[in-house]
Formats: structure tokens, C-alpha cells, sequence
């Protein structure tokens, strides 16, 4: 399994037109959070529209579905986006840098899903467990002797910065299992069609946009911290639902809305703050590569929690018990994610 967080460190162009061309300070923190709405609902809503294409056209129209939005999204970016015009030589790219940290992220991962296979795997996990760390390692020693290395390490100085960051990959792997969980569980336990799961899962991300948008308001009052603790309990609240309530039986509105509700509510407030914290605390120079480093972890995460959610769901042996391990297991990286977001600090100065 590929881990693709690192790429996303390029991104720094994008996050830094988001902060100095078009919004001022006093709107960033509301501007970040709705950014990230806009990809926290994509990321909720992407696996019901992906069964229902999945199940409709076939699997292949799973990629073919991407090209028309990444053309559209060429073309807006050309015409809407301020050309920025730049003096002096042209950053180099750490291409030794980012290799390190795709093979250390994948083989962190693949060592995840080698130990939750049968025992003749557990070599493979350890070889690549131990290729992770060693690569990991070896990009900290790396970075520390470039001028501009694929990961600005300085960044996590900053404890704010480096709690959040914590706390974003913590979130993302929970965020992906639940919503992986989901489909697992009403395709597996209640034997609901694809498209049908598709429908039962919308409740939750149609509740992400709005409240993002009054957490983010009031973020920029207030901070991030309130929203981000409470957002990740709720989504912990959700799972211990999850992992207590829902029988082998059918019972949609009594024994699963009420978690979709509380979960949809904890992303809408958790995952936007996250992306409005952790640059919160930077000077604008270095707002695009913070943020472009808070949505590579939040990425890893997510290929963490698939990762994770393969090896607990246990492919054609899925049972009741199995999906409970799942959702407690989710439940405990949101209420790790809420712990470390105690330290953040992000509410204005009087």
C-alpha cells in the first residue's frame, strides 16, 4: 500500500495564496477552517458516492471519476489564482529528502498490515517496521544538513504546531476507520447493498459543512483548542455508540443515526480546526509549508487507518465482534487525538 502524505508538501504555493493574497489575518483562521471543511466533507462523502459508482459502473470508474475534477481544477486554478512573480534562484527539490520519508511511511505501513496476517508474516513485519524506522531516522539526520530539506523540521519548535500535528495524524486514522468501519459493517452485519450504504452514510457529512462554518467563526474568537478536544470526544462518543449499540438486526434510525449525528457534528468541528491550528501560530513565509505538512500527516494517518482497518476487520471472517474491535479502536485514537491537542494555543491575544 502506498503512502502518498509526502507529495503533499509541494503544496506550498496553494497554502501560502490562501494566507497572504486573499485573506487578511484577522479572517485566516475562519478561511483555513472552511478549507478544510471543504476537504473533510470530500473525505466523508467520498466513500458513499465511490459505492454507488463502484457498485453501478464497475470498480475502474473508481480513477476514471478523478480526471474531470483534476481538469476543472487545472483550468480555476490558471484563471482565479493571482500569478505570484518570484526573484531570485528557484527552490531545489530534496528529491533524496522525500524518497526516504515515502519508503519510511511505507513501511511503517506494510508492517502494520503484515502483523495483523497470519504468523508466517510476522518476519515481514519486523524487516519492515525496522526499514521504516531506519529510513525515518535517517531523513531527521539528512534534513539537518540541507538548506531546504522535504521537511522543514524547525517547524516542530513550535509545540503548538507539533501538538497539532500529533493530534491530525491521530484524528486521521480514526476519521478513515470509521468511515471504512461503516461500509464494513453494513455491508458485512446488515447486509445492505453498496448504493444503500452509500445513502445510510450521509446523514453525518451533510452536518460537516455548517458547523464547520460556526466553529470556524467562533474559532477565531475563542482558538482551536475548545473545538478540537470536543469535536474528537465526539467522534470518540460515536464509536463507544458504535462499538455498544448496533445488533445483528436491522435498526437504521434507533441503533445507528444517532452516531452518525454525533460523529458528523465532532468532524465538523475537529478536523477544519485542525487545519486552521496548526498554521494559527506561524509567520506568513512559512504558513504554506505548514499547512501543506498538517494535511501530509493527516494523509499517512489515513493510509494508517486503512491499513488498520484491513487487519482488524479480518477480510471474509468479518463478524459482530470484529467491527466492535474496530469502532473501541477508532474510539481510542479520537480520544488520543483530543488529549493531545491540550497543550494548543491559539485563542487571540486581548
Amino acid at each position: 500500500m502506498p503512502a502518498p502524505s509526502p507529495g503533499s508538501m509541494f503544496n506550498r504555493q496553494g497554502g501560502s495564496n490562501l494566507d497572504r493574497r486573499q485573506h487578511p489575518v484577522e479572517r485566516r483562521a475562519v478561511a483555513v477552517s472552511m478549507w478544510g471543511a471543504v476537504g473533510a466533507l470530500a473525505a466523508a462523502v467520498g466513500p458513499g458516492l465511490g459505492s454507488i459508482l463502484v457498485d453501478t459502473l464497475g470498480w475502474r470508474w473508481a480513477f476514471f471519476i478523478n480526471v474531470p475534477p483534476a481538469i476543472w481544477a487545472l483550468i480555476r486554478a490558471r484563471t482565479q489564482i493571482p500569478a505570484e512573480r518570484r526573484t531570485g534562484r528557484v527552490a531545489n527539490v530534496d528529491l533524496i529528502g522525500v524518497a526516504l520519508l515515502i519508503v519510511g511511511m511505507g513501511a511503517l505501513t506494510a508492517a502494520v498490515i503484515a502483523f495483523g496476517e497470519h504468523a508466517a508474516s510476522a518476519q515481514v513485519g519486523w524487516l519492515s517496521a525496522a526499514l521504516g524506522v531506519v529510513c525515518i531516522l535517517l531523513f531527521v539526520f539528512w534534513a539537518n544538513f540541507q538548506e531546504e530539506p522535504a521537511l522543514d523540521l524547525s517547524l516542530f519548535a513550535n509545540r503548538t504546531y507539533s501538538a497539532v500535528n500529533l493530534a491530525t495524524l491521530a484524528f486521521g486514522i480514526a476519521f478513515t476507520m470509521m468511515f471504512f468501519g461503516f461500509f464494513f459493517f453494513m455491508t458485512g452485519i446488515w447486509k445492505y447493498s453498496l448504493p444503500m450504504a452509500g445513502v445510510a452514510v450521509t446523514p453525518g457529512p451533510l452536518l460537516v459543512i455548517p458547523v464547520a462554518m460556526l466553529s470556524g467563526r467562533a474559532a477565531a474568537r475563542v482558538g482551536h483548542r475548545p473545538f478540537l478536544i470536543g469535536g474528537s470526544l465526539l467522534v470518540a462518543a460515536g464509536g463507544v455508540w458504535q462499538a455498544i449499540v448496533p445488533g445483528v438486526e436491522p435498526s437504521y434510525v434507533l441503533h445507528w443515526l444517532p452516531s452518525q449525528l454525533v460523529t458528523g457534528i465532532g468532524v465538523g468541528m475537529a478536523l477544519p480546526s485542525f487545519s486552521g491550528a496548526a498554521v494559527a501560530s506561524l509567520g506568513p513565509s512559512r504558513f504554506g509549508v505548514g499547512s501543506a505538512v498538517n494535511q501530509a500527516l493527516r494523509q499517512f494517518g489515513s493510509v494508517v487507518g486503512v491499513a488498520l482497518t484491513v487487519v482488524i476487520a479480518g477480510g471474509n471472517h468479518f463478524d459482530l465482534t470484529r467491527f466492535q474491535t474496530l469502532a473501541q479502536t477508532y474510539a481510542g485514537f479520537a480520544v488520543l487525538a483530543a488529549l493531545l491537542c491540550l497543550p494548543v494555543k491559539t485563542r487571540p491575544g486581548p
